[in-house]
């Protein structure tokens, strides 16, 4: 599959339209979010990594040219066009992890201008998808204050890539294991899971299946013991630890009900038992909110599993992403529609000591004082010039960023976003294109 037929029909259409014109001029196209969704504070940048591969496969096979010609209706000359187009351009983009604010480029792509329409669908279905779920799990992290959480979104995802995704996304972020295999086998991540109701009900009692559990896995065994009575499910996963001599990493896990006032009484028990080794999970309908509570309760809670409302990013499940054009031929070119005005030019954003001292620039101007470039080249020539990343990488961004985030942006109930400004070359670019521009 050559994959450029991952775009929408206007983009064919456009790109035709392009080459039968002789239009091959470079074009450089700004890929941001206009204004962050209510609730958030900021956003994490994720999916540069499918979009780099992507564009490095971009190509028409004989199956797609024989498509667009036998049930599209494009004729010979975009067929021939079409079979020998590649992204031969440059990408310069936010690396994963760091933290970006509204109206910052998180990608921007210079290229023949046919090669970089096409490439505008996939690149914002991806980053789009991937910043609002990495974004989603950071505030799960903040709320969580340092408690260990895990990934249990598989079940409820939109899709099986969209679970691959929320898997790296929040491992990316600082989640410590995942619920879904194939995610830890190709990301590199630890694997957790523990038991489900049904489990505990294909036995005759709770104790029983407690004690097969344990038998089968001694070295990671965690109860869920909520499946009857909570206090007394614990109880009985005391017998078993006790009567198995279970040395290995133990838990308990709450999966529904009063879950602070649970964890105290399940706490106090297994420490009036002797186990204060046996650590606390809570699950069940759990995202930045419900965690941030348990967390101002004091709930004795050691990690969390959180699963649908983080996997589908429920509370603001979409970014108002956009790709636009900036650049034509070495001609900066804006939008001047209401509430939609675009800036023009090649960007690059420059940060300071804290993210509300953020500027977006031009790319070629030099940084203001005290300020570094956020945007880096990541492809030259259609070749990526990032080298492959292990997850270490983005998380390391992600923390440092996070430090330098003022305290109105992290809160989780009615959080402030910074706004960046834009620097005076940036501010004479624009008014010098609007004043050209012919409608």
């Amino acid at each position: 599959m050559g994959r450029a037929l991952l775009t929408d029909l206007y983009e064919l259409n456009m790109a035709a339209s392009y080459l039968r014109h002789g239009m091959d001029d470079a074009a450089t196209f700004s890929l941001f979010v206009r204004e962050l969704p209510p609730g958030r504070g900021f956003l994490v940048a994720a999916g540069l990594e499918e979009s780099i591969a992507f564009l490095e496969q971009l190509h028409f096979d004989a199956g797609d040219l024989s498509y667009l010609k036998d049930s599209l209706g494009f004729g010979d000359d975009a067929i021939a066009a079409f079979r020998d187009l590649r992204f031969t351009g440059d990408v310069w983009a936010v690396p994963e992890g760091r933290i970006v604010l509204a109206g910052e480029p998180l990608l921007e792509v210079t290229a023949p201008i046919a090669e970089a329409q096409l490439a505008e669908t996939f690149l914002l279905n991806r980053i789009t998808l991937e910043t609002t779920l990495a974004s989603k799990a950071a505030r799960c992290v903040l709320a969580a204050a340092g408690r260990d959480l895990v990934d249990f979104s598989f079940r409820r995802t939109h899709g099986v890539e969209a679970a691959m995704a929320v898997a790296r996304t929040s491992a990316l972020t600082g989640f410590v294991a995942t619920s879904n295999v194939e995610a830890a086998r190709e990301f590199g991540l630890p694997a957790a899971g523990t038991m489900a109701h049904s489990y505990v009900e294909a036995f005759r009692g709770e104790e029983e299946a407690f004690r097969a559990f344990a038998g089968d896995y001694p070295d990671r065994c965690t109860f869920l013991v909520d499946t009857y009575d909570t206090l007394e499910g614990t109880r009985r996963a005391v017998a078993v630890i006790e009567e198995l001599e279970l040395a290995g990493p133990v838990g308990i896990r709450l999966d529904s009900g009063d879950l602070a006032e649970l964890a105290r009484d399940a706490r106090a028990m297994l420490d009036d038992a002797g186990h204060p080794e046996v650590r606390v999970f809570a699950s069940g309908g759990l995202d930045e909110y419900q965690i941030e509570a348990l967390v101002a309760a004091r709930a004795p809670i050691d990690a969390f599993g959180v699963g649908t409302l983080m996997g589908v990013s429920a509370d603001a499940p979409y970014l108002d992403t956009v790709y636009k054009l900036v650049q034509y031929g070495g001609r900066p070119v804006m939008k001047l529609s209401a509430q939609k005005t675009t800036a023009p030019g090649p960007k690059q954003v420059f940060r300071g000591a804290s993210l509300d001292e953020d500027v977006i620039g031009l790319r070629n101007e030099a940084p203001p004082a005290r300020h570094e470039p956020l945007l880096e080249r990541v492809m030259a020539n259609g070749r990526r010039t990032l080298g492959t990343e292990s997850l270490e990488a983005p998380r390391r961004r992600f923390r440092d960023d996070l430090d330098r985030l003022p305290d109105a942006a992290r809160l989780i109930q009615g959080p402030v976003a910074p706004r960046a400004r834009t620097s005076p070359a940036l501010r004479d670019l624009a008014e010098r294109t609007r004043s050209g521009v012919s409608p």
